[in-house]
Order: structure tokens, then C-alpha cells, then sequence
């Protein structure tokens, strides 16, 4: 892989109209606006009152749908959608979403973002019971538990409202029946769900604001965590059994890196988060330089905020090639470390014979950071000073970010002073842990892939590869 980044899961989108409407664009413009969430594939799901019609592929938005795919599902009145990124669950045909049911009492679509942290026990109940399986994707187990539930009670609201009380971990979810469109988040509330409306009536469901604005509709509210709303022809119902059943628990790294700095998560700017987040090294980890310059994208905004607080002047660090996305495969290490030079160039005028600040919002295992300090080295800088928007990753995460194992974590292993000296730069500095409140202005948040505190019991077999192996070998 060309980067050796923190990858988060996916992102849903889902449209209501009160009338016929073609539906589907509207999921084809909010999917491409939450693209950076998820890009290994994608999928439209289309009501045409009470049919469903769907396309699903691998690849990105651009390369799955064109003209004629889109022409080919009809207008309908309600539409999901979602792209994503595997965490639980290979990366194959079978995997994409949304995932479609047909069942005794109607259709279901479901799209997901996040990880259900005791899918593996959830799923061996399952099969003991009789159920088989077609994905390896912990979306197939909430579908399953769904459908058995809407056979005990009276409608899909309910049902959905009695699978809640099986799942732990991360679920922000849009569901459709034949009649209605669900919006469902888990009462943490790890991932970002929000709800709009366009001028017309139409309602839209998206994991970010920046889905919303794409389509033309304003936000109405975040969903809260562990609540369900209901839209339909009925009007808009929210059930809040499961609210304030916990504290709150967005993930951090929303704000630090998943989101889209245009997007407004639970009422925080992500922009203003990062630019913080900048202010706050810059305040922690002083230093004489020239010149600030980010990593391309989510490094920029804390730079800014570095170059702020400290009087130190912003530059343009690095041209990024727009046309590599974040899955762009090599087979060997010598390419591998070539098209870092092919995604990201710097400007010499920039940083030559300077005092460089890098900003960058991560480090996982240390090899894409050497790569980029090299090519400032190979530029002409006279120094480079490296700080990092969040600490030190430590910790797995559960809740569908890919960090399965501490193996792989450069801070598990290395002081900061050797990682420093493992990439190349002159000094190092990371985010102290304790300021991450003030990048949001409250504790309510998830901070376990750095502090090792999550918030729900973490079964033995929970990450994607202990997961997948051992279903493997249990089908031998």
C-alpha cells in the first residue's frame, strides 16, 4: 500500500422523498462526498415502491457508477447507500453494501459504519441456531438478528429497537424497509450520524455533514447516541429507549483525521478541531524554524493552527497527486517507496536551507513518516521538526478503525526520541493525550487507541484478522 495509514470503515447515506424522485443521484453525490471514509467499494440500493433495485461493485464511486449504471436504477421515493473500507470482513464482492434481505414479513437495505465488537460470539449463536452466512462482514449479523426480531414484533422500528440490545461496539446504521427509512446509532455514539432536509421536503441521512451539503439539504441535528428516527409517510418519529443509557463516546480521531474538515460533527467544526490541535503542539512542543508546512490533507489544517500560535510562517509544503487513491496497490517494497515520490512532491523553494516544522496527524508504524521526512531531506531542508496532531497510537481499536494489533504500532515498541531517530527527523513531538478535550471542549469522547480505556467488554476474537482466521479455520 502506498501509505501506511489509519483507515476507518465507511460511510452511509440514505434519502427520503415524499414523492418519486431520482433518488439514486442524490446517494451518488453524498457517497462521493464521503469517499475519503471508504474506498475499497460501493453500493446503491433504490425503492420503487416497495421493489428494490440495486448496484453494488468494488471500486470508488467514480469507477463503480457511471451514466448508464445510474440511468438503470429507476427514480423511487427512497434510496441507501454507503462505500466502504473492511475492518471485519475481507475485501470481496460478497462484502459490499448495503446488504439486501427479503424476508417473511418484507425487503430489508442496510448500511453500516462501524464494528460490532462481539460479532464473532453473535455470529456462532447464530449459526448453532441455523443461519448461514454469505459474508464475512459483521453487517451480515445485524441483518440476520434484525429480520429474527421483525418476526416477534410489530414493525421494523421495534425490531431494530430490540437488536440494539445484542450489539456492543459501533453501529451508526441506515436501514430501509419497503415503507421506511430508519437511522439508528449505538448508544455510545462512536461514529457520526447526522440528518437533513432540502427545500423540497426530501430527508437525507448521512455520516457527515458534508454528504448533507453536497445534495443541497441543511442539518437538522446529529442523531443522538442510541437513538432511532423513523422517516416516513407519517412523518419523522425518534425513538429514544436506549439515549443517556451511556456516556458519549465519539471517537476522537473523527476530528483528528477520518472526517472531512468541512464537516460539523455533534456541533464541534472538524477544521477548528484540527486547527487546534495545531495550536496545542505549537503551545507543547516549541521550536525555532522558518516554516510550517502539513502532510497533505489532514496535516494542513494543524499546521495552520501550528504556524498560528506560534508566529512561525505557513508554507506549501507538498504538491499531492490527486489522481492515487488512498488503496493504490504495489507489489514490492522498492515501488512501495517510489510512489511515495509520485503522491506527494515537495516544494523546494518551500523548504530549502530551512528550519522545517512537519505536521502530520499520525504515525502507525513509522515507514510512510521516514519516507516524507527524506524527501524534505532530499529538497534541502536544513532541519526537520516533526509533530504529530494526536498521540502516540498504543492501543487495537474495536469500534472500526484498522489498528487490529499492537505488532504493528511504532509507539508499542520505541521511545519517542528513537522513533524520531527511526524516521529521520531532528525532534519529535505528539499530541499530549490529556489535551485532546480541548480540540472538542469536552470529555465526552472515545480515546482507547491511545489510552487503552474502552468503554465495553472486549471479547477475545474481535479484530478483522484473529476473525477471519479463525472462521477459516473452523471451515477446514
Amino acid at each position: 500500500m502506498i501509505e501506511e495509514k489509519i483507515h476507518e470503515e465507511c460511510g452511509v447515506f440514505g434519502v427520503y422523498s415524499p414523492t418519486n424522485y431520482g433518488v439514486a443521484r442524490d446517494v451518488y453525490y453524498g457517497l462521493y462526498a464521503l469517499q475519503h471514509r471508504g474506498q475499497e467499494s460501493c453500493g446503491i440500493v433504490v425503492n420503487d415502491d416497495g421493489l428494490f433495485f440495486s448496484h453494488k461493485d468494488l471500486g470508488q464511486v467514480s469507477n463503480v457508477f457511471d451514466s448508464e449504471e445510474l440511468n438503470r436504477l429507476p427514480d423511487g421515493n427512497m434510496a441507501v447507500g454507503h462505500v466502504r473500507y473492511g475492518t471485519t470482513g475481507g475485501n470481496s464482492r460478497r462484502n459490499t453494501q448495503p446488504i439486501e434481505v427479503n424476508h417473511q414479513k418484507g425487503k430489508l437495505a442496510l448500511a453500516h459504519n462501524g464494528n460490532i465488537s462481539n460479532a464473532y460470539d453473535l455470529r456462532n449463536e447464530l449459526e448453532l441456531g441455523g443461519a448461514i452466512f454469505h459474508t464475512t462482514s459483521d453487517t451480515e449479523i445485524i441483518a440476520y438478528i434484525l429480520t429474527r426480531e421483525r418476526l416477534k414484533t410489530p414493525s421494523i422500528e421495534k425490531a431494530v429497537l430490540e437488536c440494539m440490545k445484542y450489539l456492543e461496539g459501533a453501529y451508526s446504521l441506515v436501514m430501509m424497509s419497503a415503507t421506511k427509512l430508519i437511522a439508528a446509532r449505538d448508544p455510545h455514539g462512536y461514529r457520526p450520524l447526522c440528518y437533513g432536509i432540502t427545500d423540497d421536503g426530501r430527508y437525507i441521512i448521512a455520516s457527515e455533514t458534508c454528504a448533507l451539503e453536497a445534495v443541497g439539504a441543511k442539518l437538522v441535528r446529529d442523531v443522538r447516541p442510541g437513538e432511532v428516527i423513523v422517516f416516513s409517510e407519517d412523518g419523522t418519529t425518534s425513538y429514544t429507549d436506549y439515549c443517556n443509557k451511556e456516556n458519549g463516546q465519539i471517537c476522537i480521531f473523527e476530528y483528528i483525521y477520518f472526517a472531512r474538515p468541512d464537516s460539523v460533527i455533534d456541533g464541534i467544526s472538524v477544521h477548528s478541531a484540527r486547527v487546534k490541535a495545531g495550536e496545542i503542539l505549537a503551545r507543547e512542543h516549541e521550536v525555532e524554524a522558518d516554516v510550517v508546512v502539513g502532510v497533505p490533507d489532514s496535516g494542513l489544517d494543524a499546521a495552520l493552527g501550528y504556524s498560528r500560535y506560534s508566529g512561525i510562517p505557513y508554507g506549501i509544503g507538498f504538491i499531492k497527486n490527486k489522481y492515487i487513491g488512498r488503496t493504490f496497490i504495489s507489489p514490492t517494497q522498492d515501488e512501495r517507496n517510489s510512489q511515495v515520490k509520485i503522491k506527494l512532491n515537495p516544494i523546494s523553494s518551500t523548504v530549502k536551507g530551512k528550519r522545517v516544522i512537519l505536521v502530520d496527524d499520525s504515525i502507525v508504524r513509522g515507514t510512510t513518516s521516514g519516507r516524507i521526512v527524506k524527501l524534505l531531506r532530499d529538497a534541502g531542508a536544513k532541519e526537520i521538526h516533526m509533530r504529530i496532531s494526536s498521540p502516540p497510537f498504543t492501543n487495537p481499536c474495536y469500534y472500526g478503525t484498522d489498528i487490529d494489533s499492537k505488532d504493528k504500532l511504532i509507539a508499542c515498541h520505541h521511545s519517542v526520541e528513537q522513533i524520531a531517530k527511526i524516521i529521520g527527523a531532528d525532534s519529535l513531538g505528539y499530541l499530549p493525550i490529556e489535551s485532546l478535550g480541548e480540540l472538542v471542549g469536552h470529555e465526552n469522547y472515545c480515546n482507547a487507541c491511545f489510552s487503552g480505556n474502552y468503554a465495553t467488554k472486549i471479547p477475545e476474537v474481535v479484530n478483522k484478522n484473529r476473525f477471519e482466521k479463525r472462521l477459516s479455520e473452523r471451515d477446514e
